[in-house]
């Protein structure tokens, strides 16, 4: 039964790597929260003192929307009404 996906959550995050010179691939799997869906990529971990740190990285749509809700984006209706 194939179910639609909206969003992506993990609470780790696998990073590959190939070193430039050497050809080699290492893999590294870190504790940082991971949340996607189709407006933002979000990841979560800790600073060196233990506070919350966040990289948000939003989608052409994500963007559109963020300026829409803080009243930055155009003035027209999306829907066409």
């Amino acid at each position: 039964m194939d179910e639609e996906l909206f969003e992506l959550i993990a609470d780790t995050v696998t990073v590959e790597v190939t070193d430039p010179k050497t050809g080699k691939v290492y893999r590294r799997e870190l504790p940082i929260d991971y949340y996607e869906n189709a407006n933002i990529l979000k990841l979560s971990g800790e600073n060196l003192d233990g506070s919350v740190s966040q990289l948000v990285f939003y989608s052409s749509r994500g963007l559109e929307r963020a300026k829409d809700l803080t009243g930055h984006g155009a003035d027209h209706d999306p829907c066409h009404k």
